[in-house]
């Protein structure tokens, strides 16, 4: 490459193994290296006289910048489990024209500044005109908030309006598609139409929001260095009460109030207030957790009795509430379950939080678990891990040079009692464990307390960063390999002499 195109704003060199670029001077271009690798050379020099426009007397000359770049031994990209938007991992040059300067001494600047944008946002009619217009649903609006003067009581209830009122049409954007007044009235929108509307709405409560410009985890990461607006793909409500800063999204009906959706949780977002811009780290509320709770009793006839217990808690229950809703009815969910677990028979099944979206969901199962043809044996054999086993290092490659991504902390526990037989004893089980991965990052445990024809099982993983950096990633592929190790070892049981 040796003479850049200047009508090419934004070039990406991907897979960068050695460019050589002349810009011509009166082109002024933003350049920015994105990826995890370094450069390995990065000169620059001025070319004289590298190009002439024009013939004769009038001809005009432009000196050049010249720049060369490489990036030695270049690996594969691999891509794994826990990454955003591929493009935040491959290195590439980004070139995006700032200005044009003219042989008669004018001058176009191109790239713009933030208070260019915020202008812009303001004055458009399908984003800054929109938040203008809560007077269009004051209506209801007033009809939600009546009587309520306290103002988180009237967040949230504005909040839980807007989100069970509209349909959201699976389109992304941060500019209203249809209008506040037209998509409220049709009850449907995109995430521009329903979030500027709860935007709106939440002002004219008297509270006191502003639009948050984000880039969706598949999406990419925004340049943060100057404002380019075609990087952000969504827009969600940022609401102040007393000190407390809370992000909303009412595109779902599911989630808390103070949560956004996973694929929202991406770096940083863009707020825009009306005395300007700035960015804010976009930081989840709340963990994906879930706890299991088994009390099974080991019969005669080989088989176990008893109850299975999941409480989902923060994003885990978000998803089992919209996994369960995609049933016709919680027998058609039942039958999906008992499709799955085709060794387990379900006695009775109940379901306790489902409704309340501001609370952790519980499931109880009264079950009879296929185990052993019968127990007249000397010895056998138990995996413990009834549920939840990780069959997979989702870490295969020896090394990785961009971070883990998890979104969201992650917090698993399973408690087991197990009631074995008196004639029967445990002779054999996997050893205690406990590992912690550095800067508090997570850990897991395990355990195992024998009692009188008894056992408890305790296991948990725990998740607390939500990014760890490549230098990180050989502790957590060790993590997850001595999971697997314990869960794939056998309690060994004896028939007592």
């Amino acid at each position: 490459m040796k003479n850049l195109n200047p009508l090419k704003t934004i070039l990406l060199v991907e897979c960068l193994k050695k460019a050589h670029i002349r810009i011509p001077g009166n082109y002024i271009y933003n350049i920015t290296l994105k990826g995890f690798l370094k450069l390995t050379k990065n000169e620059s020099s001025l070319v004289s006289k590298c190009i002439t426009i024009g013939s004769g007397y009038g001809a005009g000359h432009a000196d050049c910048a010249q720049y060369k770049y490489a990036i030695k031994n270049i690996p594969a990209f691999v891509e794994e489990d826990y990454l955003t938007a591929k493009s935040n991992y491959l290195s590439a040059l980004n070139f995006e024209l700032s200005e044009v300067r003219h042989f008669d001494g004018r001058v176009d600047k191109i790239t713009k500044e933030w208070k260019d944008a915020e202008l812009e946002l303001k004055k458009d009619q399908r984003f800054g005109g929109q938040l203008r217009r809560g007077k269009d649903i004051s209506q209801k609006i007033n009809e939600v908030i009546a009587g309520i003067s306290d103002p988180d009581e009237k967040a949230r209830r504005i909040y839980n309006f807007i989100k069970t009122w509209y349909r959201w049409n699976e389109t992304y954007g941060y500019f209203s598609e249809f209008g506040i007044k037209k998509a409220f009235d049709t009850k449907t929108g995109n995430i521009g139409d329903i979030n500027l509307s709860l935007i709106a709405a939440l002002n004219f409560g008297g509270l006191s929001a502003d639009p948050m410009l984000l880039s969706t985890r598949k999406n990419g990461l925004p340049i943060e260095l100057h404002p380019v607006l075609s990087d952000f793909n969504y827009v969600v409500a940022r609401v102040v009460i007393g000190d407390q800063i809370y992000l909303l999204d009412a595109s779902d009906p599911f989630l808390m109030f103070g949560m956004l959706p996973e694929r929202c949780i991406n770096g940083k977002g863009r707020v825009f207030t009306d005395k300007g811009s700035f960015w804010e780290e976009i930081k989840p509320k709340e963990k994906s957790k879930k706890i299991t709770m088994l009390n099974l009793s080991l019969e005669q006839d080989g088989s176990f009795k008893g109850t299975i217990e999941h409480t989902y808690y923060g994003y885990r229950s978000v998803d089992q509430r919209k996994y369960i809703a995609s049933f016709n009815s919680v027998e058609e969910y039942l039958n999906s379950v008992k499709k799955r677990l085709s060794s387990t028979e379900i006695i009775s099944h109940e379901i306790t939080g489902f409704d309340d979206f501001e609370s952790n969901i519980t499931e109880k199962f009264e079950v009879i678990i296929e185990g052993f043809d019968d127990l007249n044996k000397n010895n056998f054999l138990l995996n413990p891990f009834f549920t939840d086993k990780i069959e997979s290092n989702p870490f295969k490659s020896n090394e990785r040079l961009y971070p883990v991504d998890f979104g969201v902390p992650m917090e698993r526990t399973m408690i087991l009692t197990l009631n074995i037989p008196k004639e029967f004893e445990l002779i054999g089980k996997p050893e205690s464990n406990a590992l912690a991965l550095p800067n508090s990052g997570g850990k897991f445990l395990f355990d195992i307390t024998p009692r009188e024809n008894q056992l408890q099982i305790n296991y948990s993983l725990v998740i607390n960063k939500t990014v760890f950096h490549s230098q990180e990633y050989h502790y957590l592929k060790e993590l997850y390999s001595r999971i697997i190790q314990t869960q794939q070892t056998d309690l060994v049981f004896s028939r007592k002499k």
